[in-house]
C-alpha cells in the first residue's frame, strides 16, 4: 500500500507587505521616542527652578528730582 502525503497549496499572497508594514512601524516608533520622549526624560532629571534674585526695593518714580 502507498503512502500518500497530502501537502495543501500554501498561498502567500502577503509578498512581504507585513514585514514592511512591521520596519515601517517601528521607524515611527523610534522617531517618537527621540523626538518625544528623550526631552520628556531630560527635564525629569533636571527638575530645579532657576534662581531668580529680586531687589528688596524698586523705585518706580519716573519724576526724578533735578
Amino acid at each position: 500500500m502507498a503512502t500518500v502525503v497530502n501537502n495543501p497549496r500554501t498561498t502567500d499572497s502577503g509578498g512581504g507587505m507585513g514585514f514592511l508594514l512591521g520596519v515601517i512601524l517601528l521607524i515611527l516608533f523610534a522617531m517618537f521616542l527621540m523626538f518625544y520622549g528623550l526631552p520628556y526624560l531630560g527635564n525629569m532629571v533636571s527638575n530645579q527652578a532657576p534662581q531668580v534674585t529680586v531687589p528688596d526695593k524698586i523705585d518706580v518714580n519716573v519724576n526724578q528730582p533735578k
